[in-house]
Parts: C-alpha cells; sequence; structure tokens
C-alpha cells in the first residue's frame, strides 16, 4: 500500500511539473539562432479585418540585425504593436532567416561585437 500511496505521489508530481514546464516552454526559441536589433520606426503597417468586425494591426519592421559576432543581416518581422523606438531586441530566428519570436533586451545583454555594429550603424 505505501508503495502505491509513493508511486502516485511521484505521478502527481511529475504531473504538475511537466504542466509547469509546458506553461512557460516556448518552442518558437528553442534551438534558434540569436540576432540584435535596434527598433526604429515601422516599415509599414498591415491591417486585416476579422469576423467579427474589428480591425487587427500588424506593424511590420524590416532592420538590420547583428549576430554575436558582429555579422549583419537584413530581417523583417511583425509586432502586434508598436515597438519602442531605439530600444532592443533580440530576435529568435529559423536557419532561414525567418523570426519566430522576440525579446526586449539591455544595451549590456547585447554581445560586444554586435553592440559595436549597432554603434557604428547610428
Amino acid at each position: 500500500m505505501k508503495k502505491l500511496v509513493a508511486i502516485i505521489g511521484v505521478l502527481a508530481v511529475l504531473f504538475v511539473g511537466g504542466i509547469a514546464f509546458l506553461a512557460t516552454f516556448d518552442i518558437n526559441r528553442l534551438g534558434k539562432e540569436h540576432l540584435y536589433v535596434q527598433i526604429g520606426e515601422p516599415h509599414h503597417l498591415e491591417e486585416t479585418k476579422l469576423n467579427s468586425g474589428e480591425i487587427d494591426t500588424r506593424y511590420w519592421y524590416e532592420l538590420p540585425a547583428y549576430d554575436k559576432d558582429g555579422k549583419q543581416t537584413m530581417t523583417s518581422f511583425s509586432a502586434a504593436k508598436k515597438l519602442k523606438v531605439d530600444g532592443y531586441l533580440k530576435l529568435y530566428t529559423k536557419k532561414s532567416g525567418s523570426v519566430t519570436s522576440y525579446d526586449g533586451v539591455t544595451w549590456g545583454e547585447i554581445p560586444r561585437q554586435a553592440q559595436d555594429k549597432l554603434k557604428s550603424a547610428n
């Protein structure tokens, strides 16, 4: 009987841990390459009328991005809201170059060689 209670307890802990992991895990960031950009003005807006009648607005950005070694790549991505101009983002990209996700970062979180390129680009 004690073994059964222990097994059920272990399974419950694993189940709760698995749910917590899935709730915080973002597959769009797993195994992706990182690029760093300084946010500028949106390149263009894309408005879509939803079935409910609401208008969905996407802000599209086309910006030079730099990897940890300072190599430049032109990148395009969208956001559901207008991003803060002159802020910095860490982009998560597939090998094909498409952006799957992004995070806001501080200047200190950007690798030194990417910082040098971002400074000289302004």
